[in-house]
Order: C-alpha cells, then structure tokens, then sequence
C-alpha cells in the first residue's frame, strides 16, 4: 500500500476535531444517560460522563467543563490523546446494540474548550495550609498532582529538567493527536491554580535530592521514564538511526518541517508510539515506511485502532521480524533481520520501550520493583520513605495519561491524609475526591454560566 497523499495543511490535522454547538447538541441528545454508567467506570478518573454530556444538552458548556476538570485536571488534552476506544467509548452501551457510541472524547474536548475560552479555571487555590510539596516532573502526573494539592492549600514548587513543562504531552504525544501549543496552554492554564515552577534543574543533578527532604514537608515524584532501550545489533549507532521520542519531538517542534527527508523509513517496535512514528514518517514525507516487530501480531501492544490508522496511512506492518544488524557504511542503508531478509531505507526508528530511572531513586533511597519502577501503596501512592509519594509512568511503567492524571489526584490526596491525619478534606473538594474510587455521590449545585 502507497503512503496516503496528504496535503501539508491536513498532515496534522487533529484527529478528534472540535464540535459545533449544534453538533455537540445533537450528540449529547444521543445519550441515555445511564445510571450505574460502564463509560464512568472505564476512565481511570472516573469523570461523570452522564453529567457532563446532560449539561452540555442543557446549553451548559461551562458547567459541563467544571465537571469533566472537577475529576480529571488534564481533561482538556484527555479529551485529545486518551484511547477512547479502549476506556470510555469502548464500554458505551450502545455497542451491545451495534450502534455507534456516543462520541465522548469530542463532547469532552466542546465542554473544556469553552471553559479554556474563559481564560481562568475554575476553582480556586485552597485556604493556606503552611505546608509545602515539591514536585519532581512536570509531565501530566506532577500537574495533576499540583492543581488538586492547590485545591487543598498546599504550597507548590515543580521542578522540570526541560525547558519547558508538560512531559511527553508537551515533547512526545503525535502532533495529529495534540499540538504542542494545546499542551503548552493546558500547563499555564493549571498553573494559574498557583506553583512556583522551576525549569531546566534536573533533581539529583542540579538540585540535590536530600535538600528537598530538608526544604518540602512532602514530595512527588512524576519522573516519568528514561532513555529508549537500545537494540543491541550492530550498526545501531549509524547516522540515521533515531530514537522514536527524539523523532517525534523533533516533528512536533518544527510542525512537521525541518525533518530529514526519507525516501524510506524502517521502525522497529510493536507499540503504540512504535504506530505513532511509523504514520509520523508517513506524514512527514517518508516515500517507504514499514514497521517491523519481532513477534506474531497478537503480541502487539498497539491498540487495534492505531494499526488501522498506519495502516490507512500507508505504513506497511512486518511481524515476525527479528531485527540482527544496521548496515551501511557512512549513514543507514538499510535493515537486516534474522531470517536473512533485507529491508533498503536511510532511516531507522527505535521504537522498542524506555528504561526506568534508577539514580534518582537511589539518591532517594527508593524500593523498587525488578524492572525498576517505583514501589507504592496503591491506595495513597505512598513510596517505601515518608512523605515521598509517586506516580505515572514512574510506577505504572508506561500507560495514558489519563492514568497519569489519576495517580496525581490520587496522590493528591494521599500526602494530604499523611500531613494532617484523621482531618476531614475542605469542603469544596468533597467532589473530586469523591471521584477517585469512582463512588456515586450526591450531585453538587452547578454554578452559573452563560452558555
């Protein structure tokens, strides 16, 4: 199959495109908004998706948003990025009927649009707590954390080692999934809650790990993972061979222009950003692209829907596909595997997972996991030493960001309850916490909104 002719305007155009208002209407009518909602159940921050979608037929956009950020802090890039297709979409009841779900995602992006048009969150900073929480890592579990620990009156310093905040939302996410200027956006639009970030210091290089033990009263590690894992063959060190975060960094900081041209582009991995490089290739340019991985295509971890996607886009999938070395003799030439085939092309994308971060958890004295992750007490994400909690990526090893999201609120919550035990939440975040375990609540007074 031929890659797909784009033009360069639709190259990356957003997947889930915004909704008009009649067209969120007309959607939100669809819904029977279900009591014991499988679609609440299936989102890992358990929004009130019957909630959000009534208010946005009630013409109550602003309100609707309240809800969805009451839950989840990073709904606005949710909205863009989740799998929807696996979560909430995926448990719709209206597939027992073999009809088309209702389109949540969109709904969701129409309802935090409007409140991100408004220009100021929601709620409000907490009373003054006197207690103070470093953060390590700006990425979507660390700004998830942040918001609600302001909700909470609690003093916030995030430390980021890039230059600028938002993890891989920011530096790693497919611009036709989210642009970085919307990630960019929903950190300053956070940030307004109130935090002190601190740019470009790498915690346990700039700043030692100890002195935030000395200087916080608690402290969140959302570190994220490291380094992409190294093939191992020969040749891997070629001009030409990429790793594939650097890669989609490098398109979403030039919009798609500026990438080495490639008359053909091998990546080899089997995930989902393994898909996310391959129709990135596709879409900047790449005459060739052929994904390979090395088992059967049932041991794929890339969602069914994100093959579909490369696949529609022209990017050939090879399975079975052991990679053995990277020939050529100044730059990449091309790829051969175990069974003797050989793949021409003059570029290479690793796409084959990330390691775990191991100096920062020593530094800390951190339990780990075999594999590196962090340790932590499921219910609070409390780590192994006290007053150090963790999540994302970090503990979980590699999920959405909407599980990212949750780690954070959870968190959240867990260093409250650790720095004033047996002490009942304020009361204007009974709501949000209520959502963490996903338990039915009384429904709260909506605030006035124009629509």
């Amino acid at each position: 199959m031929a890659p797909s002719k784009r033009t360069p305007a639709d190259a990356f155009a957003e997947l889930k495109g915004p909704m008009t208002r009649e067209e969120a209407r007309i959607e939100s009518s669809r819904c029977l908004y279900c009591y014991d909602a499988p679609c609440v159940a299936a989102c890992p921050t358990h929004i009130d998706v019957p909630r959000f979608i009534r208010q946005i037929a009630a013409a109550d956009p602003l309100g609707s948003g309240e809800t969805i950020l009451e839950a989840n802090a990073l709904g606005h890039s949710c909205a863009r990025v989740c799998p929807v297709e696996v979560l909430c979409e995926g448990a719709c009841v209206y597939h027992d009927w073999q009809e088309k779900p209702i389109s949540i995602a969109r709904l969701q992006r129409h309802a935090t649009d409007a409140v991100y048009a408004e220009g100021e969150p929601p709620f409000s900073p907490g009373k003054d707590n006197g207690k103070r929480v470093a953060i390590i890592g700006a990425g979507p579990a660390g700004a998830s954390c942040a918001a609600y620990l302001r909700r909470l009156g609690f003093n916030i310093t995030i430390f980021e080692k890039r230059k600028l905040p938002g993890g891989l939302n920011t530096y790693g996410v497919a611009e036709y999934k989210m642009s970085q200027p919307t990630a960019l956006a929903e950190m300053k639009f956070l940030f307004k809650l109130g935090c002190d970030v601190v740019t470009g210091k790498e915690v346990g290089r700039d700043v030692p790990a100890n002195s935030l033990l000395d200087d916080f009263d608690a402290v969140f590690v959302g570190i994220g993972l490291s380094e992409t894992r190294s093939l191992g063959i020969p040749g891997e060190d070629l001009p030409g061979v990429v790793d594939a975060l650097s890669f989609i960094e490098r398109v979403k900081a030039k919009g798609g222009k500026g990438v080495p041209k490639s008359s053909a582009t091998v990546v080899i991995g089997g995930g989902n950003t393994a898909i996310d490089a391959a129709t990135q290739s596709v879409r900047t340019g790449a005459s060739q692209v052929t994904l390979a991985y090395r088992r059967g295509p049932e041991n794929m971890t890339a969602y069914d829907f994100e093959i579909l996607l490369a696949k529609s886009d022209g990017a050939v999938i090879m399975t079975h596909a052991v990679p053995k070395r990277i020939f050529g003799k100044k730059k990449v030439e091309g790829v051969e595997f175990a069974d003797k085939t050989r793949i021409a092309c003059d570029r290479v994308v690793k796409a084959i997972g990330q390691t775990k971060h191991f100096a920062l958890a020593k530094a800390f004295g951190l339990a780990q996991h075999e594999d590196g992750r962090l340790k932590v007490s499921p219910d609070t994400l409390a780590t192994s030493k006290p007053n150090i909690f963790a999540g994302g990526d970090a503990v979980n090893g590699g999920k959405e960001v909407v599980n990212a999201a949750a780690d954070g609120k959870r968190a959240a919550w867990g260093i409250f309850r650790a720095l004033f035990p047996n002490q009942p939440p304020p009361p204007d975040n009974e709501y949000w916490i209520s959502t963490i375990d996903g338990r039915k609540v009384a429904p709260i007074t909506p605030r006035s909104h124009s629509s």
